[in-house]
């Protein structure tokens, strides 16, 4: 599962938040394909320069992420190189694509049923629903005991006494 931090729940809400107002989705488009919106929503390249970038390797994202070198400097790597930096792996990547990790399937609202990876509205509710299960692990590392919490103190609260 995907490391969960704010900038990748972010991402997917911005995904899920630009497909409902509108974006193009095509899944057989790379760069308007459920991954190609999404990597849309962390990098500054147009559906356009997803789909020519990812036409510098071979296959579909699944593929793609496979093959990803974080050595090279070619723009599809930096693509993946950005989406590993948000938290995402290849196997999250194909899962996207797909529309198929079962444990965001089992928190979908109304229960877990199988998604179609081509029909936007399950992409959207997909995104949502892997950000919000995203969001409840990561309030689960955060640590609010009181005795954790540290307050400034504003120089006006103190008071010396000689």
């Amino acid at each position: 599962m995907a490391k969960p931090t704010i900038e990748l729940i972010n991402a997917l809400r911005l995904t899920a938040t630009n497909l409902r107002n509108g974006a193009y989705h095509s899944w057989g488009h790379h760069g308007a394909c459920n991954c190609g919106n999404l990597v849309q929503s962390v990098t500054s390249f147009s559906k356009e320069e997803v789909l020519r970038y990812a036409h510098t390797g071979s296959g579909e994202w699944t593929e793609l992420a496979i093959e990803f070198c974080p050595v090279t400097n070619a723009p599809l790597g930096l693509i993946f190189t950005r989406l590993n930096e948000i938290g995402l792996t290849p196997t999250d990547i194909h899962h996207i694509e797909y529309l198929s990790d079962k444990a965001v399937l089992r928190q979908l609202p109304g229960g877990f049923r199988w998604l179609k990876r081509n029909k936007k509205e399950d992409a959207i509710v997909y995104f949502e629903t892997f950000a919000n299960l995203l969001e409840d692990q990561l309030l689960e590392q955060v640590d609010v005991r009181l005795e954790n919490i540290t307050m400034p103190i504003q120089q006006q609260d103190i008071v010396l006494v000689y």
